[in-house]
């Protein structure tokens, strides 16, 4: 049986009243694309940040939301990172007023029912580094800290873990409480066979993370240059594909490892291959142990793409993080094109984050169709290598 994760949620205050009249602190996930001129050219995460706002104006409070934009230099105000689009585009999606707060750290004056947004975070000196008479600064500001940003949940920072330590009551927003319900789902009690797709360039960058899944998962399907150095590592040849020969002993360790626990690494049978890294490349499907010298290995083949997808439609659980293959160019992305709607058909439950995976989602068309889309880049990554997030911790502390 599933436990709860063990933090108070915004919902729970809202639910027994405990709103009514009080000053809500919400850390949100402002940190939003913009244009050279400054406008937003992508809104997700303001609209993401929505429902902890209204849930709190819907409990009778005064409600204060900030965000980090961009990396301004600390303690400096720039008018390039400031969250003025951000308080425009908010305005406009809550239907009422979003004043914007410069100077907030010594008091906000607001009232129940109001919404201010308080400027960007970073302007503060001591927010990166946790500054501990800043962070009790913010907890003075308030009577209810929310954190709602799951996607600077791996960080340590004055608004994300600080204030959380000093504030009167600490609890989860909405966002941050679903984030963590659909990975608890997917790793902590999954529905069996439990997969997980890590795709990427690199090893080294994911290299925690397949350590840990290989203790946990099923199966594990790597994509990408990583499934390149797990292919030369099991003796195939990979012509001038990108590896990390350094790292071919940890692949056969993981490989090994998963053996040894019954489950399984499938690699590619056949790839596609190209002579030269570009959008012209004319491409060649090979079978795994034909590929030549020249050769470099863009993508599985169709054959692979089958089996995966034969795999997915029996899984019962799916952690999707990272593409097959270099899937920006039309001839190398039938693998991942395939596994995208194959884990969108299949019934498992399934969990995809990273932004490849996100842009991939979007190419195919396929988010209605999955379980849960994380928004989280690094707090994803570092929640799939089993690392305690620092800002659900101290809400776990607080509910102690």
């Amino acid at each position: 049986m599933q436990t709860e994760p063990s933090f108070k949620r915004l919902s729970d205050l809202v639910d027994k009243g405990g709103l009514q009249g009080k000053r809500v602190f919400i850390r949100s996930d402002l940190n939003v694309p913009r244009d050279a001129d400054g406008n937003i050219t992508e809104d997700t995460r303001i609209r993401a940040s929505i429902p902890a706002i209204e849930e709190a104006l819907k409990g009778g409070a005064a409600v204060m939301v900030t965000s980090h934009l961009g990396r301004p230099k600390e303690g400096v105000f720039s008018e390039s990172e400031s969250l003025a689009p951000v308080a425009k585009r908010m305005s406009e999606l809550l239907g009422k007023p979003v004043e914007l707060k410069r100077d907030w750290i010594d008091g906000v004056d607001i009232k129940p029912g109001q919404v201010v947004l308080l400027e960007n975070a970073r302007f503060n000196k001591g927010e990166k580094k946790n500054d501990d008479d800043l962070a009790k600064k913010m907890a003075a500001l308030c009577d209810v800290y929310v954190n709602d940003a799951f996607g600077t949940a791996h960080r340590a920072e004055a608004t994300t873990y600080g204030i959380a330590g000093y504030a009167p009551v600490a609890v989860a927003g909405p966002l941050l409480a679903a984030e963590l319900d659909a990975l608890e789902k997917a790793l902590k009690s999954p529905l069996r066979p439990l997969m997980a797709i890590v795709g990427g360039s690199k090893v080294s960058g994911k290299l925690e993370v397949l350590k840990t899944l290989a203790d946990k998962v099923d199966s594990l399907i790597v994509g990408g240059g990583i499934a390149n150095t797990f292919l030369l590592a099991a003796g195939y040849p990979v012509g001038r594909s990108l590896i990390e020969e350094d790292l071919i002993d940890e692949a056969r360790s993981i490989m090994a490892k998963m053996k040894y626990r019954k489950a399984s690494v499938p690699l590619p049978v056949d790839v596609v291959t190209a002579r030269t890294f570009a959008a012209s490349a004319p491409a060649t499907v090979k079978k795994v142990d034909n590929v030549e010298p020249d050769d470099m290995i863009l993508d599985i083949g169709p054959e692979t793409a089958k089996l995966y997808a034969d795999r997915i439609a029996k899984s019962g659980t799916i952690v999707w993080n990272g593409p097959v293959g270099v899937f920006e160019f039309d001839q190398f992305a039938g693998g991942t094109k395939t596994v995208a709607e194959a884990i969108a058909n299949s019934r498992a439950f399934s969990i995809a984050g990273g932004g490849d995976t996100l842009a991939a989602i979007a190419k195919y068309n396929i988010a209605d169709k999955m379980g849960y889309i994380s928004t989280g880049g690094g707090a994803f990554l570092e929640f799939l290598e089993g690392k305690t997030l620092p800002a659900v911790e101290i809400l776990m502390q607080r509910a102690q």
